[in-house]
């Protein structure tokens, strides 16, 4: 990000609270960091949801670089997502009222598409910096199932009065563990001689599915392209 929309992002935040990620947000930020209209149109050219879009991706950079910092190789598997997820909800706690309001804006039908790029891409991210090296089609079942995984925990810790929100971790926790007994399952199902011949051919469709290119198209799922 640019450090004109950081700026002009940063200056965002203290409206968000009462105006939302609206028009009006965009104008008084604009104002506020004292750029010009032509700046702040050209920085955010779809306006409002280009910068919640944008406060979005800079804390999927931030969750990046802080979990690039960490030594994970203690952890199991599921816990270093378990600390992934967390930690990006952390960094969401800084600005909780404006990750409510940017719910609100992409549960409304014309922003939705927007919405669920940007959970893929924390998905993306998240897989990627803990190491993830598939091409087939389980690059696509693993962001699929954590986006799924992500959004769920984040819409229960937006309720969440727990102390320390010590419930939204255990909700968490037993989402990851859902996700590891159907990759249990799934495991099974490949070392069983019957059931494997069984998804033979299921299975063969599905391998020649395979993760985009390292630069793919902007219009491929799974790669948010920072709106400039």
């Amino acid at each position: 990000m640019t450090p004109l929309k950081d700026r002009i992002l940063d200056a965002a935040l203290n409206h968000v609270p009462f105006d939302g990620w609206s028009a009006a947000t965009l104008r008084a930020a604009i104002r506020d960091a004292g750029v010009t209209p032509a700046e702040g149109r050209a920085a955010f050219p779809r306006g409002a949801v280009d910068l919640a879009l944008a406060f979005h991706a800079r804390g999927d950079a931030r969750m990046v670089e802080q979990l690039r910092a960490e030594d994970l190789s203690a952890l199991r598997f599921r816990d270093r997502i378990a600390h992934a997820v967390r930690a990006r909800l952390v960094i969401a706690g800084e600005n909780r009222e404006a990750v409510r309001r940017g719910a609100t804006l992409f549960a409304l039908p014309i922003h939705a598409a927007d919405g669920l790029r940007a959970l893929w891409g924390t998905a993306d991210a998240i897989w990627d910096v803990l190491g993830d090296s598939s091409r087939d089609v389980n690059w696509y079942t693993k962001r699929a199932t954590l986006s799924g995984v992500y959004s769920a925990t984040v819409l229960y810790w937006l309720g969440d009065q727990s102390e320390g929100h010590r419930e939204t971790w255990d909700f968490l926790d037993r989402r990851i563990d859902d996700v590891m007994t159907i990759e249990t399952v799934k495991g099974r199902v490949r070392d069983s001689p019957i059931l494997s011949r069984l998804m033979a051919g299921p299975n063969m469709l599905l391998s020649r599915i395979h993760a985009p290119a390292a630069t793919p198209p902007a219009d491929l799922p799974g790669h948010w392209r920072d709106p400039t």
